[in-house]
């Protein structure tokens, strides 16, 4: 793990709500969580827990009530939505529970999104995509769309799109849940590799227990609130890589 004054995310006395008067909901009851540079961290609970909220907040696609949350020291809440768009575009990869792949689009069409939006030439776009796909084993499949897809490819082509333009700070949303055990394995490896190789963080929300050793901490959160921080540790073998 890399050791930096820079915080990858810091959240402070977070506190997030939905509803109204009698039918309002408290998602978040002040969550505080500081995650190094370079680090996997893994948030695990019981569904509506807030996990899946905590990383919206983090993402910049919800606003925290109260609270501070800063990625790499940059307050997303305190910046215009236009700002804030093209800060997610350069510098978070997410990857959706829900994948939000579209469907009128190839897989390598897909991938290449982000590149396209950050102004990257298509040709170039093309290219870094393909790596991508490559990586997740699924360059055969490039030119097929989401519907001609299982589960477990669609998901894998998502996990390429949140890792094509290189951020800082990748998001995913139970990353593993439509993969076979050997298949989730594989992309967990690759997606640590990435963290390990470039300095990146790796924030995952998970149920699967299977891939908790990748981990090198985890945050466990019940009724809004992280109640536990455990540092994991990786025991897999980093020798090598993640599809050999």
């Amino acid at each position: 793990m890399a050791t930096n004054e820079v915080l990858a995310v810091r959240c402070r006395d977070v506190k997030k709500s939905f509803g109204q008067g009698s039918a309002r909901v408290q998602a978040l009851r002040g969550v505080n969580l500081e995650i190094q540079p370079g680090e996997l961290v893994m948030i695990v609970g019981p569904s509506g827990c807030g996990k899946t909220t905590l990383i919206s907040v983090i993402a910049g696609i919800l606003d925290q009530d109260e609270g501070e949350c800063r990625v790499y020291s940059e307050d997303l809440k305190g910046i215009g939505p236009r700002a804030r768009t093209q800060y997610r575009g350069r510098h978070i990869g997410f990857v959706f529970q829900a994948l939000n792949l579209v469907p009128t689009l190839s897989a390598l069409e897909n991938v290449s999104v982000p590149l396209l939006i950050n102004g990257i030439h298509p040709r170039e776009a093309i290219a870094r995509s393909t790596e991508a796909l490559a990586k997740v084993e699924l360059v055969e499949r490039k030119d097929s769309f989401p519907g001609e897809l299982s589960g477990g490819q669609q998901q894998r082509v998502a996990i390429a799109r949140a890792l094509v333009h290189e951020p800082k700070l990748i998001v995913c949303d139970e990353p593993t849940s439509a993969l076979d055990h050997e298949t989730g394995r594989k992309v967990m490896k690759l997606m640590r590799d990435v963290v390990l190789s470039e300095d990146r963080t790796l924030l995952v929300v998970t149920h699967d227990a299977r891939i908790f050793e990748f981990a090198d901490r985890i945050a466990r959160m019940d009724d809004g609130r992280i109640v536990e921080l455990t540092v994991a540790g990786p025991k897999v073998d980093q020798s090598k890589g993640a599809f050999q």
